[in-house]
């Protein structure tokens, strides 16, 4: 592994620096938000901004990673460790291996458990519908849809729009949240329409 290269590439979907573990809390969400993806790496002895600082005592970051993974996850995450040296510093490479028992939750500072997903270099809490998306992603049947009106009147405000949410689907359809979600689930399965989340929006796009 050139850990200087990879490094160099900084911070990503897949790959989160830390200078070292001071939070279970914190690190249990970075985890949980890449075994939720495609799984993802993370480099502890390193600066946001590639700085290699080294790891002091690297049975405590592995502590805190272990204890992380099995008790503030759910399902529990087994990371896989890997010690390297640059210029003599340390560097604890852990694995976080994308997971089949999708979705993972995290147990988050106020006792609550929480899904999170990756979005470019940040785990971001899942709405209600990623999270579905999620747990029947796992499942081996597939998606049978019917294309009522509501279904074609997404597809086709998606033909003339970009992007639409979930506020304007309810109003664009005349149906209940919870009803207008079970759609876009069923669609984004089925890969007809896409996803994309951010920390301040998700909204919905045609594949």
């Amino acid at each position: 592994m050139n850990i200087k290269k990879l490094i160099s590439e900084g911070e990503s979907v897949s790959l989160d620096f830390k200078k070292t573990i001071t939070s279970c809390e914190k690190i249990a969400r970075t985890m949980v938000s890449f075994a939720n993806n495609k799984g993802g790496r993370l480099l502890i002895g390193v600066y946001d901004d590639g700085t290699i600082k080294g790891v002091k005592s690297e049975d405590e970051e592995r502590y805190m990673i272990t204890r992380a993974a099995h008790l503030f996850a759910r399902p529990a995450l087994e990371p896989t460790f890997e010690e390297i040296y640059v210029d003599d510093k340390l560097v604890l490479v852990v694995d976080i291996k994308p997971s089949d028992e999708k979705p993972h939750y995290a147990l988050a500072e106020d006792g609550k458990w929480w899904v999170y997903i990756r979005v470019k270099d940040k785990s971001v809490l899942a709405s209600k519908i990623v999270v579905d998306v999620l747990k029947r992603s796992t499942q081996e049947e597939g998606v049978l849809i019917e294309y009522s009106n509501k279904e074609k009147a997404l597809l086709e405000y998606l033909d003339t729009n970009e992007r639409i949410n979930i506020q304007e689907y309810c109003k664009l359809i005349k149906m209940t949240r919870r009803g207008a979600q079970r759609i876009i689930v069923n669609l984004a399965l089925s890969g007809v329409i896409r996803i994309h989340t951010s920390e301040k929006e998700e909204y919905y796009t045609a594949c």
